[in-house]
């Protein structure tokens, strides 16, 4: 097992950023629901984020390899956004770690709550 310290100098420090911003998460559980999306149906869908925010956030997925996109000629044209199987594979994984929050959620509330009343010491 690699430590905290060997992961700075390599690419997987550059890859759990990407994948752990604000927005990543929230877009990659969408498509593992939904499967595939418009853009304003992925923006209607995801709470507070901005038009240029998921244009940023669906090309950063799809340089990575983890969103496809499929452009549809047309008036006006149209673009359709999925998982591919490198995607759906972290949509798993974050899956996981929905989980895991949803059954430590009690745990978590209740020590914010003691901390809070601990007057942050």
């Amino acid at each position: 097992m690699k430590s905290t310290n060997d992961y700075n100098c390599c690419p997987v420090k550059d890859i759990l950023g990407r994948i752990g911003d604000k927005w990543t998460l929230h877009v990659v559980l969408l498509l593992g629901e939904k499967k595939t999306l418009r853009f304003n149906e992925i923006k209607n869908n995801v709470n507070g984020i901005s038009q240029r925010m998921l244009a940023v956030t669906l090309r950063s997925l799809e340089h990575d390899g983890l969103v496809k996109r499929t452009l549809y000629a047309g008036v006006p044209p149209r673009a359709d956004y999925e998982l591919t199987p490198m995607g759906l594979g972290l949509y798993g994984q974050f899956q996981s770690l929905v989980l895991w929050a949803e059954q430590n959620m009690e745990d978590i509330m209740k020590s914010r709550r003691n901390f809070e009343i601990d007057g942050n010491q």
